[in-house]
């Protein structure tokens, strides 16, 4: 799976702390809340990879960050 997140961050934490935070809770939300079908697909105790990738807007407008994400391919069937 591959998502896009835009997140007003202050630079002064730690953004790897907060990736993995984020990665290890919505695993776990995920998959209770979707534990028939998730079950059938994910068998290994990771639900994420474990890259990811950063990058800073540099003061762009949120509606052009908005936009390109909006913009990005949808996943293939």
């Amino acid at each position: 799976m591959h998502v896009h997140l835009l997140v007003n961050y202050h630079p002064d934490n730690n953004i790897s702390d907060f990736t993995s935070s984020l990665k290890s809770a919505s695993s776990r939300i995920i998959r209770k809340e979707f534990k028939e079908h998730t079950s059938k697909f994910y068998w290994r105790p990771s639900f994420w990879s474990s890259s990811y990738y950063v990058a800073s807007s540099g003061g762009a407008p949120i509606e052009k960050l908005k936009q390109y994400i909006k913009e990005q391919d949808a996943p293939t069937k």
